[in-house]
């Protein structure tokens, strides 16, 4: 592997927190993976979708958190770029299952929040802003403010305002968890759309197995608590992938497949499986 395709890099990563009761909760021990940049064979850089898969509670969203700059590891190192996080970044996009819209701005200034403070020009945030909310199925709401949106349409504003900034990776954690199955389904299909057309790196979590198989092109299994990585899986269907993929007799295997690695792997936690 080139060294200078590595996008994000974590070595020996550990981190501790402490409970309630004053304990100490072992949240992640000795985290290692790479993921690298993906070029096509015409030397395109097409990005890549990996899937951090595990169990609730096995530190998937600590490692966003830590690459995204918001935590810091115990040891080992964090390196986006070949260069050590020392803070979130612009290059760097995150989108929370929380829905995190400012409710004083309306749809368009929301996605054009990140640019107005860097600084970009007023005709480039409106192009920006405007290329933006057509990709995202958001026209007719641009004046509408996040309290008068479903959450899927919420998600979809939060899913832009990360993309404006054309970060070179989008660390999404479980972004569709708190949505009902047919919206859920709807954002997989948009997300999938949009990312074929960015080619930014992605890092995506979840703890339900059907989602992280229809998404990644790799899948790092995760153990529970302390989390640690037990496997990196690859997913064996071509992109633009299409919602038929899910009635693909390997699509069923691999789901199998992924439980098994989960239920047998060490630590606790609960698995989601889509039916």
């Amino acid at each position: 592997m080139e060294s200078n395709r590595i996008k994000i890099c974590l070595r020996n990563v550990s981190r501790c927190f402490v409970g309630p009761q004053g304990q100490k909760i072992e949240a992640l021990r000795d985290i290692n993976f790479e993921v690298e940049d993906v070029y096509s064979a015409d030397g395109r850089d097409i990005g890549e979708f990996r899937v951090l898969l595990g169990p609730s509670g096995c530190g998937k969203s600590t490692i966003l958190r830590l690459i995204a700059g918001l935590d810091r590891p115990d040891s080992g190192e964090v390196l986006f770029n070949g260069k050590p996080v020392q803070g979130p970044g612009r290059e760097r996009g995150m989108v929370f299952q929380k829905y995190t819209s400012f409710p004083w701005l309306n749809v368009s200034d929301n996605i054009a929040y990140g640019l107005k403070i860097n600084g970009v020009p007023v005709a480039e945030r409106r192009r920006i802003v405007g290329e933006l909310i057509q990709a995202t199925g958001l026209a007719g709401f641009e004046k509408a403010y996040p309290d008068t949106l479903s959450g899927g349409m919420q998600q979809r504003v939060a899913i832009a305002r990360t993309l404006a900034l054309r970060p070179g990776a989008v660390l999404m954690d479980e972004p569709f968890g708190a949505l009902d199955a047919q919206t859920r389904a709807d954002m997989q299909q948009l997300l999938l759309s949009i990312w074929d057309e960015t080619s930014s790196t992605v890092l995506f979590v979840t703890h339900d197995v059907e989602e992280a198989v229809y998404l990644a092109d790799r899948i790092f299994i995760m153990s529970g608590r302390p989390g640690t990585i037990i496997e990196d899986v690859p997913v064996p269907f071509a992109r633009p992938r299409d919602v038929a993929v899910k009635q693909d007799n390997r699509f069923h295997e691999l789901q199998a497949y992924l439980l098994s690695r989960l239920r047998r792997a060490p630590g606790h936690g609960e698995m989601r499986v889509t039916v």
